[in-house]
């Protein structure tokens, strides 16, 4: 397993004791799979972005007055996936985060299309039978298939969604088919906050809060905020969430909850712009310093 250098890992931390990997309580994951992307490409791109532009978030947090980097944060090296696809690479993403997880590691992923999530999910499930995923996104992902592949980023919480003791509780969704809708509604191990709903109701946190089991595996997709302040990703939805307002979600779920790991995904990087993968880098850095600020006994 190799450990990027100071030069090169999240955050740029050049002390050895604060991102070497036998004392870091956090690791950060790269998988850079993307097979299915239907619209824009480019998320491949996203994990190597979002950790260059991390080197230059600042360490101290003011609204915690912490500086979470110091509970030890190693970034590993990508996994390389040499013509692995589908059923194949998530296996792959399984195997590779299950020994994190042996290692008693928080594992902090960084994944091109939003189909690395059920791999990851997976793994956690080893470890934790029952738990809810919650689902930041325009997309409710729960097509049965998409291009005649079941494995396709369209219906990666199809597959969650099959996991026994798994609930979703899904915020911010405003693109899906009939099928998907029919789903949600029919399903008892579904909640979905609508983003229509988030702007008319301002109790909404509170619901979703409902809906969690006490474990929470919490997944990110970058087109879940608003374009204007993401505009880098793959499928773009206007209606978006915005940043107060997801780390006010963040901030009560994290406090509240035992949070087993995180993903964030989907980000497109493109030329000329590094507001995408800045804004997912702070984004990233303040989830940590939430984990660490409300850290459980």
């Amino acid at each position: 397993m190799k450990i990027l250098g100071s030069n090169e890992n999240f955050l740029g931390i050049v002390e050895p004791e604060f991102c070497n990997y036998s004392d870091a309580s956090y690791v950060i994951q790269s998988v850079p799979y993307e097979h299915t992307s239907s619209y824009l490409q480019g998320s491949a791109n996203g994990p190597a972005a979002i950790i260059n532009a991390s080197q230059f978030v600042e360490f101290y947090d003011e609204e915690t007055n912490t500086e979470a980097f110091k509970s030890g944060i190693a970034t590993l090296e990508q996994i390389e996936f040499e013509g692995k696809f589908d059923q194949e690479a998530i296996d792959l993403i399984e195997e590779k985060t299950l020994k994190l997880l042996e290692d008693q590691k928080f594992v902090f992923s960084l994944g091109a299309e939003h189909t690395v999530t059920l791999g990851l999910v997976k793994a956690h499930k080893k470890y934790h039978s029952r738990f809810s995923v919650l689902q930041i996104d325009a997309h409710s992902d729960l097509r049965q298939s998409y291009n005649g592949n079941k494995f396709s980023h369209a219906s990666v919480m199809a597959r969650v969604h099959e996991l026994e003791g798994i609930t979703l509780s899904q915020v911010g969704i405003r693109a899906q088919c009939k099928e998907e809708a029919d789903l949600i509604k029919s399903s008892a191990k579904i909640t979905t906050a609508y983003a229509y709903q988030i702007r008319n109701n301002p109790n909404w946190i509170k619901g979703l809060m409902d809906s969690l089991q006490d474990k929470v595996y919490i997944t990110i997709d970058a087109d879940g905020f608003d374009p204007s302040i993401m505009p880098a990703v793959g499928t773009a939805e206007p209606n978006g969430l915005f940043w107060n307002e997801t780390l006010e979600l963040l901030r009560e779920v994290i406090s509240k909850k035992i949070v087993i790991g995180v993903d964030i995904v989907e980000c497109a990087p493109f030329q000329n712009s590094i507001l995408s993968e800045y804004t997912l880098a702070k984004l990233a850095y303040k989830i940590i310093t939430f984990l660490e600020f409300y850290k459980k006994p």
